[in-house]
């Protein structure tokens, strides 16, 4: 998807205090072989702060660097990976209570680690089709610290972290331009996050633990269709970035740094910046392996940092890459107009 008349207003992010993986390795908490391995530095940790409280401190530090009320959204989409608070209760009725009203459409997006993602495609669409409408409020949040995960051990190559982001999808003109972005899904390896448990009941209404890395490892032993598909996996996520670049009119060469999922050394570097013949000094694994996989936020938390201590000048392109559970794979393109001055 092309877009050239859609801004990035401001972000805000809501980060808790850093817990080191050396603390976890002592604690037995974490195999020290996987911090060799990974070369994880450390995970955020909100302890017992709602999410929907973390979003709403995002989605405020958001309002304001930008400098709109918070009454003028015609859209707020909220996107979560995990438990939020008392089933059946729409997260997102929080921040309207707290923030910003209920004269709008809220919706919460699951769609795992893309969320922001696909909440970008649904606001551009629903902002450019009316021309009365303005601005969206985008925002995700999680806290892995509950029964039933291990923020540690909940996947292969990465840690759970705790975090929130927010970002102001405006028409008005903003620090930054969405240019592009791209997404395909590959319903051939729907079942690789799932494994072999049953849809019915829910596995977390019976108190089974979420263990993604006990349902990948499940589907490779038995060599399933899924498992087997992922072989071609690469070719998919190349595809969908040269899909968003093309959309934003730019090569790899064009782009000053590519932002993928907080995960592991090997990943970051095998699984997205091979694909160029890029160092991984261009990627953000450096500040995203002090934080962990943050769910939806990483790519939030990362363009957030990078702006912020001044790693960004205008001009520059930002390539987002991601994957999540379905499987979807997504790709988004962020041109830097100016340096905002963010003091708070």
């Amino acid at each position: 998807m092309q877009i050239a008349d859609l801004y990035i207003g401001a972000l805000g992010v809501f980060v808790p205090p850093v817990v080191s993986v050396e603390w976890a390795v002592e604690r037995g908490l974490y195999p020290a072989e996987e911090a060799e391995a990974h070369e994880l530095g450390g995970v955020a940790v909100a302890g017992d702060i709602p999410p929907p409280e973390m979003a709403l401190r995002a989605a405020q530090q958001a309002v304001k660097r930008w400098g709109g009320s918070p009454k003028e959204f015609d859209l707020l989409l909220y996107a979560s990976t995990w438990h939020q608070g008392p089933d059946g209760w729409p997260p997102q009725a929080y921040l309207q209570r707290h923030l910003v009203g209920g004269d709008m459409l809220a919706l919460e997006i699951r769609q795992g680690c893309n969320g922001v993602f696909s909440a970008l495609e649904l606001a551009a669409a629903y902002l450019r089709a009316d021309p009365d409408r303005t601005s969206a409020l985008i925002v995700a949040a999680d806290n892995y610290g509950t029964p039933l995960v291990d923020r540690w051990r909940m996947g292969p190559g990465f840690i759970g972290g705790d975090a929130a982001s927010a970002l102001v999808l405006t028409k008005r003109p903003g620090f930054a331009r969405l240019c592009s972005l791209a997404s395909k899904g590959l319903p051939e390896i729907e079942s690789l996050h799932r494994g072999d448990e049953p849809l019915f009941p829910p596995s977390i209404t019976r108190g089974r633990p979420t263990d993604f890395s006990a349902r990948i490892g499940q589907q490779f032993a038995t060599r399933s269709p899924a498992s087997l598909a992922m072989a071609d996996i690469q070719d998919h996520m190349t595809e969908i970035a040269e899909r968003a670049l093309a959309g934003a009119g730019i090569g790899m060469a064009d782009v000053a740094r590519v932002s993928f999922m907080n995960y592991s050394r090997e990943v970051v570097e095998q699984r997205c910046m091979a694909a160029w013949g890029l160092p991984l000094s261009r990627s953000t694994w450096e500040f995203g392996r002090g934080i962990g996989h943050c769910g939806a936020s990483d790519h939030l938390l990362s363009m957030e940092h990078l702006v912020r201590t001044g790693e960004l000048a205008p001009g520059d392109h930002v390539l987002q890459l991601a994957t999540a559970p379905g499987l979807v794979v997504s790709s988004a393109v962020l041109q830097v107009l100016e340096s905002p001055d963010w003091d708070a």
